[in-house]
This record gives C-alpha cells, structure tokens and sequence, in this order.
C-alpha cells in the first residue's frame, strides 16, 4: 500500500525539488497545504506564478529585478563592482549594509570538472562592463573554495590589464570560532590576510 495518495504525493515531489528539502519537510509541507484554506492555496499559488512571470536579471549586473535595470544599478556608484557567484550572494553583502557599489553576478563559478568554462558565466560582460565604464576597483568576492579562487584568479588576470584595482575579499576565521577547529587552509589565509591594529 503506497504512504499517501496520488495528489499528495506529486506535490510531496514537487516540494523534494527544492533545494535542502528532503522526505520529512516535503512532507511536512505538502500536508500544511492539504489543511490551508482556498483562499491561503490560491494566494499561495499567484505568488509563485508571479515571481516566475515578474522576475527576470537585471542586463547589466545579472541580478534579480522587476525593473531593467535593476534598482542597484540605477542608483549606486558604479565606480566599484563586487562580483559574486549567484544573486543570493548579492543578498548576503546588501544584510551588512556597508558597500554602496554595484554587482556583477556572474551565475556560476569556473569548474573544469563539471565543464564549466569562461564563456559558461558571465565574464565577458564584467570585462566590457569594466571597459565601458569608468570602474576603479572590482572586489571579486566568490566563495573560498577552489572554483571560486580559480575564478577569482583568472577574473584578475584578465583586468588588471584594463589598469583597475582587482581585489579579494578577505578570508581566515570566522568570529566566535575556535583556533582549534579550524583546517590549515583557513589558518594559513587568516595569518596571510592579517592587519596592523
């Protein structure tokens, strides 16, 4: 005898296609629908046709916008970009609320392993974009990970030429954390990356 009937278990499916949604919360998800009010699913549902139809990235940064460009865009000093891997990490570095630049989101990181090259992501844009514009600095702020300082250096090295500052965002341990418990890779970054008090 199957678990849950047919209706149930698609949407449980549906839910297990998010991303760190496993059996037990997409289960636990598609059961809180069965018991929402009509209105609550309705509601529900126009918000996800709705983002899916307003939601678009931005032609100039790559972000998430409604508008085109993007807000950021519009309104921010366009002489330093950050880039970063996806939009979500635009997100983490606007919590801060200490960078007043722009954003070039790049949609992925190089990986030669899963055949991700330059012409996969969005580094030709960020060079005309440097190009075109009067930038004096890019902060490349991809993850610390080995994709991410692949890209970072291989970002640097095709605009330093262009005679802009190329810099990357600082990395070692976390605040709150033990020295004991980190690996040697971060150790070493942190001794690296240290500053005068």
């Amino acid at each position: 005898m199957k678990n849950h009937i047919e209706p149930i278990a698609r949407l449980i499916g549906a839910f297990q296609k998010l991303p760190g949604v496993g059996q037990k919360t997409a289960q636990r998800y598609a059961l809180k629908v069965v018991n929402m009010s009509d209105a609550e699913v309705k509601e529900f549902a126009e918000c996800l046709v709705n983002v899916k139809n307003k939601v678009k990235y931005c032609s100039v940064c790559g972000n998430f916008t409604e508008s085109d460009p993007c807000d950021l865009c519009k309104t921010r000093n366009g002489k330093t970009i950050c880039v970063v891997k996806d939009p979500k990490d635009v997100l983490s570095i606007e919590r801060i609320r200490d960078f007043d630049g722009v954003y070039h989101v790049l949609h992925g990181v190089l990986n030669p392993m899963e055949g991700i090259g330059p012409n996969d992501i969005r580094i030709k844009e960020l060079v005309s974009r440097v190009g075109a514009n009067d930038v004096q600095e890019v902060i490349v702020a991809t993850n610390p990970d080995v994709e991410g300082e692949a890209t970072a250096m291989y970002i640097a090295k095709l605009l330093k030429p262009l005679g802009v500052k190329v810099t990357r965002i600082a990395q070692g341990i976390s605040i709150g954390s033990d020295l004991e418990y980190a690996d040697e890779v971060t150790l070493s970054r942190a001794i690296e990356d240290r500053r005068e008090l």
